[in-house]
């Protein structure tokens, strides 16, 4: 068999190179990240002057320049509300050790019972990092019109129940995720659902990186 001469290899070398680039481009594509759809954007949050677990005053303006995680809880609750601060600790750490620069903010949505005092002892109790996470209360209707009007999230507690019913009050168990304008972008159902808070981390690394 008589075997090719240089000008007969060339096309085949070609060929072969040619396919390798296939083969590299291909490859190259599929390792890179690829474009993603921006998260939606659900409302923007209203002006709001609440106060701290220090009792400092605590508003809208300062949830802007910062990613935040926000839920909604009330110091005397034995059932969700454990969990839910949990879950929030648990992101917290996680956000730390991955570098994610997201900060974290719960309302109490029993307002009249939650002073200042009482969020800072279950921040203790509940050994809650009070670095970049706080814990609001304020009035009841500027609390209504934030968490309802504004987080679009349920509150409230039985037209007839006292003072010191607090089984009978309701709130949603969402988290919340808060871009740098404070407009709400996504929320989760981290209590019943570990996917759903790795979800919310990366949407939450994603936002941090979203120009203002």
């Amino acid at each position: 068999m008589l075997s090719p001469t240089p000008s007969q290899r060339l096309p085949l070398v070609l060929l072969l190179s040619a396919g390798a680039l296939g083969v590299l481009a291909v490859t190259l594509l599929l390792g890179m990240p690829r474009p993603t759809e921006s998260l939606p954007v659900y409302g923007q949050l209203p002006a709001f002057a609440l106060r701290d677990q220090d009792d400092r005053p605590f508003g809208e303006a300062n949830l802007r320049g910062h990613v935040f995680i926000a839920d909604f809880i009330f110091t005397r609750c034995p059932t969700v509300c454990p969990v839910l601060t949990e879950r929030m600790r648990q992101l917290q750490r996680e956000a730390k050790a991955s570098g994610v620069d997201v900060r974290f903010v719960s309302f109490s949505v029993d307002p009249r019972h939650d002073t200042p005092p009482r969020l800072k002892e279950y921040a203790r109790v509940h050994g809650v990092d009070l670095g970049n996470w706080s814990l609001l209360t304020g009035p009841l209707d500027v609390v209504e019109q934030t968490v309802i009007d504004g987080f679009r999230v349920l509150m409230g507690r039985d037209a007839d129940a006292g003072d010191e019913d607090f089984l009978s009050i309701l709130h949603g168990e969402h988290f919340v995720l808060l871009d740098a304008q404070a407009r709400v972008r996504g929320y989760y159902t981290v209590a019943k659902d570990t996917e759903s808070a790795r979800t919310l981390l990366r949407d939450a690394e994603r936002l941090t990186h979203e120009a203002p």
